[in-house]
């Protein structure tokens, strides 16, 4: 862990053994956390203090952690939420990361990995956070801490890889940032993702801030080598 400190995470739990081991391992790994073993539990402890991380299980015995992520990306949206649970179809794993999840985790799971990408959320989640604050993307504008876009007067929730993808963007605009570039940064290359993981963002951002996604007037492809956001298509509000 960094001299920073310590992320705050509030972690969902109802199965005992797991949740007072888990409490106990993350602890001596320099985290401060707050165990919550229900739905009400943790909707409590978010009343009363903000979190870095939401480390949350999925089938809690008195409701559903997707709709706790889902009420927690409303509201804390500087919260970076990670699903921790046993089902591992992959309709689950999707429904999650639509939600604004940075991470699905299936049990059982290596420990060492958790910790890993705990840390690469809140690493993402710190660079969202930080510098930039409203920018009009072609026709958007994006508030980078609230994670959101305004299109026409409606706004959009952004997932925090979608923040830290478009962050990057504009942070070097006018230069071509390259796929691996991309990677590093907004994904970190245990997450194990593909080139084809960067097309299919790209193609997401392309349909908020292009006014014709097909034109790539803001967002453009550079073949072979990555993506280069217009400087011109860009300006600090």
């Amino acid at each position: 862990m960094s001299d920073r400190p310590a992320a705050r995470v509030l972690f969902v739990e109802d199965e005992a053994n797991l949740g007072s081991t888990l409490m106990e391992r993350l602890t001596r790994s320099g985290f401060e956390v707050t165990w919550a073993r229900s739905v009400a539990g943790a909707q409590a402890e978010l009343a009363r203090q903000s979190f870095d991380l939401a480390l949350l299980d999925v089938g809690l015995s008195d409701g559903s952690g997707f709709l706790l992520g889902e009420s927690i990306r409303q509201k804390a949206v500087g919260t970076a939420i990670i699903f921790l649970t046993a089902m591992g179809d992959p309709q689950y794993r999707v429904r999650g990361l639509e939600l604004g999840a940075e991470d699905y985790i299936v049990k059982p799971f290596n420990y060492q990995e958790l910790v890993l990408r705990m840390e690469n959320g809140l690493r993402r989640a710190r660079f969202c956070g930080t510098g930039l604050n409203r920018v009009q993307v072609g026709r958007a504008v994006i508030h980078f801490p609230a994670f959101t876009a305004e299109v026409e007067g409606r706004t959009t929730a952004l997932s925090q890889r979608e923040t830290a993808l478009l962050k990057l963007l504009v942070e070097r605009r006018g230069s071509v940032v390259s796929r691996d570039q991309i990677l590093d940064v907004v994904w970190s290359r245990d997450d194990h993702p593909t080139s084809r993981t960067v097309d299919n963002f790209i193609l997401k951002l392309r349909r908020l801030v292009e006014l014709d996604p097909e034109t790539q007037t803001v967002i453009r492809s550079v073949r072979g080598v990555g993506y280069q956001l217009n400087g011109d298509a860009c300006r600090e509000l």
